[in-house]
């Protein structure tokens, strides 16, 4: 259920840039599916024990500490 959450907040960005959209798609607003992600990812740190907003701080701490190089394109 997460995939197609993900999925409908890409077609809404669409949408939102003037790209274009399947019209058969079913998604909304873009706050409303970024919602739907959050809730989703909030029910599966719950259900695995993850205190989100601990990891979510533990991980800026990383992406600071870490040593970016240039992409190899």
């Amino acid at each position: 259920m997460l995939g197609e959450e993900v999925g409908e907040l890409f077609k809404a960005v669409r949408k939102s840039e003037g790209l274009a959209v399947d019209s058969n798609s079913n998604f909304t607003e873009i706050g409303d599916e970024l919602t739907d992600i959050f809730i989703y990812l909030c029910a599966i740190a719950n259900r695995k024990g993850i205190d989100l907003e601990s990891a979510f701080l533990e991980k800026e701490v990383k992406n600071k500490n870490r040593i970016w190089k240039p992409s190899q394109t």
